[in-house]
């Protein structure tokens, strides 16, 4: 999976003029699937997501987290992160997970984030959505569970 994290004061996403989702400060976080990603890797990473110090402390350094702040969520399905720009003027995505696959990914990374005690907002899987956001700081973090240590088994 491919997350992008931008630390906002606010953020919201619209679909056909709609407000589905928004939040105060927190996170606004891009999820796109991959082949082969499953729902463990969309709950290591929503863990990750939510103790990732990336908030100011008193000091002005990166010493707390979503959880220390108290800060909301709103996640976003964004199968474009899988782009594959090497070749030609046009992207391909056959990396993206199909949405068959995607969508409950997407939705498991949001409802582990929810019952880590953070509370979570929705873009809609799939629609065109219009999304607004006031980045802080700006601070923008992108994660790949590809490059990530994987745990040990057994």
């Amino acid at each position: 999976m491919r997350l992008v994290l931008q630390r906002v004061t606010r953020a919201s996403v619209r679909v056909d003029g709609e407000t589905v989702g928004a939040i105060g400060p927190g996170l606004l976080i891009l999820v796109g699937a991959g082949e082969g990603d499953d729902v463990v890797e969309a709950q290591r990473l929503a863990t990750k997501t939510a103790e990732l110090r990336i908030f100011a402390d008193d000091e002005g350094r990166f010493n707390r987290s979503l959880l220390d702040t108290a800060g909301e969520a709103l996640v976003v399905s964004q199968f474009t992160l899988y782009a594959d720009t090497r070749r030609g003027r046009r992207p391909g995505f056959s990396a993206a997970a199909p949405p068959e696959m995607a969508k409950p990914l997407v939705e498991a990374y949001a409802a582990h984030l929810e019952a880590l005690g953070i509370k979570t907002a929705r873009g809609r899987f799939g629609a065109h959505m219009l999304v607004d956001l006031e980045n802080d700081g700006p601070v923008t973090i992108i994660i790949d569970s590809a490059d990530m240590e994987r745990p040990r088994r057994g």
